[in-house]
C-alpha cells in the first residue's frame, strides 16, 4: 500500500513517540493513501520547505484496526483525546480523520450541554478523510521509505483554497446540525 506523510522534514524512520498523544488515533506515525488529501493537509512554515514522504506499507503480518464513523470510533477518538490507555493494541489503526472542529465537539458533549448520542450525530458531518497510523515498532519495520519531495508555494494555493472551501462547508453543516440539536 503507497502512504504519504507531510511535513518539514525527510523522514526515512519514523519515531511512533514523537508527537502529540491526544490525537485522533493517539500516538504514533500519521499517514494517509490519499496523496491529494497529502496536498490539502500540507502546511507552510517560514524558512523550511514541505515536504512530502513517500512510502510503501506492508501489511502482511501485523495486526490492523479499521475504523469507520462510528460510535467506537467516537469512542476511542474521544478516549485518545483525553489521554486514556490506549486498549486495542493494535500496530496500524485506520479510519476517518475527525474534523477540526473535534474540540468543539468534545467541549460541548463534556460540558454536557448535549449528550453523547446528539455529538456522535455532529461527528458524522462532512467530508470522510482516511488516516493510518503506525502505532508500534514492527508496523514501522514494515514501512518503506521511497523517496521525498519539496512541495513549492505555488503547488499548494490550489489545495489550500480547495480545503478553505471544504471546511467553509462543513462549519454551515455543523450549524446547520447544531441548530436542530439545540
Amino acid at each position: 500500500m503507497l502512504v504519504y506523510h507531510v511535513g518539514f522534514d525527510t523522514i526515512k524512520i519514523p519515531d511512533i513517540h514523537y508527537g502529540r498523544k491526544n490525537a485522533d488515533f493517539g500516538q504514533g506515525f500519521y499517514l494517509t493513501d490519499d496523496k491529494e488529501f497529502s496536498y490539502r493537509w500540507a502546511k507552510e512554515k517560514s524558512g523550511a520547505d514541505t515536504i512530502l514522504n513517500e512510502y510503501e506499507l506492508d501489511l502482511t503480518g501485523l495486526s490492523v484496526h479499521e475504523f469507520t464513523r462510528g460510535e467506537d470510533w467516537f469512542n476511542y477518538i474521544y478516549g485518545n483525546r483525553h489521554l486514556k490507555p490506549d486498549e486495542i493494541g493494535a500496530d496500524v489503526i485506520i479510519g476517518p480523520i475527525a474534523n477540526d472542529i473535534i474540540y468543539d465537539v468534545l467541549g460541548i458533549t463534556t460540558s454536557g450541554f448535549l449528550p453523547k448520542d446528539d455529538a456522535m450525530k455532529l461527528f458524522l458531518i462532512g467530508p470522510t478523510y482516511k488516516q493510518i497510523v503506525i502505532k508500534s515498532e514492527k508496523a514501522v519495520s514494515q514501512l518503506s521509505w521511497i523517496k521525498s519531495s519539496v512541495l513549492t508555494s505555488e503547488e499548494l494555493v490550489d489545495y489550500h483554497k480547495q480545503m478553505k472551501i471544504e471546511e467553509e462547508e462543513f462549519q454551515e453543516l455543523f450549524a446547520a446540525g447544531m441548530e436542530k440539536l439545540v
